[in-house]
């Protein structure tokens, strides 16, 4: 059994992938946007036995921010997915071989304690890593909510009759009134549906990590053929829009967001209607339109309910790989904030040398 520690230039990433299925959160040139966009590192880790994979793609990051300045670690790191559904994944020779994927997970934690890597935090991906629980003990695994899903292998008709009757009269009525949706070429339309999409986080009041800067979605562009922008128009106006990525059947509801003025007639609804059709046209097999913020039954997660009955466990791997200078840098931060370690530790937060009190 041979591991590699690769960045996101390597051959090998790409060689990799092609051997597992996979999502846009895996490719080289995501990891490659990401790590600009968090001022992190992108790396994966490749563990292999001929046919048999694991491959761990993730964000290295130091520890030494989080401290004041009369406060200093040694060189030590943690590592993070990138904005969306990583996880690990296993080839298909692997994930039939229970024995390689305990040795291989064993190794993985080996290889991380020896680059002197104190955490991992991974975000998993509810449709390929739904066997990664008995591998991980119950205090690293832990779900977190649902995930919503559009089967593209139904029929129109079934797909149509698994929508919400209020959804479907939105959709009806957005179609009276002479609402359309199309898809649009990403760069000539991207400035309009970042003005939109700032709009709608304005509204929400959403969290600085949801908003994206312009080198990042210059960054999304890299992604060519595997990055889509539907639009909603209205008398000459553009009044909703959403981003989505389509890898190996697997299309993503990424970014999304509607004119405030236009909110009450929810063409959002229709877009999505739009969309996955024209996602069955093109030959994917499911749509994934993903849950609430952190996993709750929220308003967006109703919202995305509506279109489909099926559902996804989501759930996140929060893996202590040094116990020791875990509990050091849980210190430090305790004592930088003023606080009591254990404090930190009763924190929702993970790591909880990275919670905000």
């Amino acid at each position: 059994m041979s591991s590699q520690i690769i960045d996101s230039s390597s051959g090998l990433w790409l060689e990799t992938l092609q051997t597992i299925r996979h999502d846009v959160y895996h490719l080289p040139e995501y990891f490659y946007t990401e790590a600009k966009r968090t001022r992190t590192i992108p790396e994966a880790i490749v563990i292999s036995e001929g046919t048999k994979i694991l491959f761990v793609p993730y964000l290295l990051r130091k520890c030494d921010d989080i401290f004041t300045e009369d406060l200093t670690c040694d060189d030590v790191f943690d590592i993070i997915s990138p904005y969306g559904y990583t996880g690990i994944m296993f080839s298909p020779a692997a994930a039939e071989d229970k024995h390689f994927c305990n040795l291989a997970i064993e190794q993985l934690k080996t290889v991380l304690g020896e680059k002197n890597v104190c955490t991992g935090f991974f975000r998993l991906h509810p449709i390929l890593n739904q066997n990664i629980k008995e591998f991980f003990a119950d205090d690293t695994y832990q779900a977190t909510g649902e995930t919503v899903s559009i089967n593209l292998q139904q029929s129109p008709e079934e797909m149509w009759q698994d929508t919400r009757s209020t959804h479907r009269n939105i959709i009806n009525k957005c179609k009276r009134l002479g609402m359309t949706a199309r898809f649009v070429p990403y760069q000539d339309y991207l400035d309009q549906f970042i003005s939109i999409y700032n709009e709608t986080m304005d509204r929400i009041g959403a969290k600085p990590l949801y908003y994206f800067d312009a080198e990042y979605y210059a960054g999304l562009r890299t992604l060519g053929d595997r990055i889509h922008l539907c639009i909603v128009e209205w008398e000459n106006k553009i009044i909703s829009g959403s981003l989505f990525t389509e890898v190996c059947g697997i299309v993503q509801y990424h970014l999304s967001g509607t004119r405030n003025e236009f909110l009450k007639h929810c063409p959002n609804r229709l877009l999505l209607d739009f969309a996955r059709n024209w996602a069955k046209d093109r030959g994917n097999q499911i749509l994934h339109l993903g849950g609430g913020l952190g996993g709750a039954k929220d308003s967006l997660y109703e919202f995305k309910a509506g279109f489909s009955k099926q559902r996804h466990e989501f759930a996140t791997l929060r893996w202590i790989i040094n116990p020791e200078k875990y509990q050091h840098l849980v210190q430090l931060r305790a004592k930088s904030l003023n606080t009591q370690p254990e404090t930190l530790l009763e924190s929702p937060f993970f790591p909880a040398y990275r919670a905000c009190l």
